[in-house]
């Protein structure tokens, strides 16, 4: 029997969002965010490519520059405005010190109390295998997590006006398949449905019959289904490890 989900811990006030792609956010935790903002609490997203890679038919220089006009919007519909991109390249994201760096420099510039992700893990919830550049991102932000508080780690970034931050104290990751916790979105759907539609460049890329091109009924589908674990209303879970 599958046991309900319990109410994610809110006794903090500043996340950082880190993804690979612009886009991945949108498909249930910025919902999520959008109730986060609404409390009050601070959300700042690093994104670590720009999406350029994520059309077959589209230029990836143009493709890059359409995708991250659609996440500066996207962000902005559930109160997200600071948003960096990390400009690794899309599609061939390599776990590495590099990475580690830039992701150990977003969380001392922000100094977040948690993380939050996506599934980073060899498998989404379907079965199917997830991609390359979601399982390093992944990896490499727990990581990152403890190379921004160890001051002998990356030391160049205390030089650039970065001091150590040792204060987050968890990953949460959105829809892992081993979430026990989740977030009641009965507020934030409204705004996460508006900020996963800001990317209509590239769901017009998805074929018809893709469940992610309708954005309304692909959220309210997913998060009520979820929402069967968390007293049936919408929900986001979230799988939470320490840090």
């Amino acid at each position: 029997m599958t046991e309900p989900y319990e109410p994610m811990p809110d006794d903090w006030q500043r996340a950082l969002c880190v993804v690979a792609h612009p886009d991945d956010l949108e498909y249930g935790p910025a919902c999520a965010v959008a109730e986060w903002t609404a409390q009050g609490k601070f959300v700042a997203y690093a994104v670590v490519s720009r999406g350029e890679a994520g059309i077959a038919t589209m230029e990836p220089d143009a493709t890059g520059e359409m995708r991250s006009r659609e996440q500066l919007r996207a962000a902005a519909a559930v109160g997200v405005r600071d948003v960096d991109f990390l400009g690794h390249p899309d599609g061939i994201i390599e776990y590495g010190l590099p990475l580690r760096r830039d992701l150990a420099r977003s969380i001392r510039t922000y100094r977040p109390d948690i993380l939050v992700t996506i599934n980073f893990y060899d498998r989404w919830r379907s079965g199917d295998w997830n991609t390359a550049d979601h399982r390093n991102v992944g990896v490499a932000l727990l990581d990152a997590a403890n190379d921004a508080g160890n001051p002998w780690v990356f030391p160049e970034l205390v030089d650039e006006g970065f001091p150590p931050w040792s204060g987050v104290r968890c990953l949460a990751v959105g829809g892992s398949p081993d979430s026990g916790h989740a977030v009641d979105v009965t507020k934030g759907l409204a705004a996460g449905i508006e900020a996963l539609e800001a990317h209509a460049g590239y769901l017009a890329s998805l074929p018809p019959d893709n469940p992610m091109a309708d954005a309304a009924d692909y959220l309210t589908t997913k998060l009520g289904r979820f929402g069967e674990r968390f007293g049936n209303v919408p929900a986001m879970p979230f799988e939470l490890i320490g840090i």
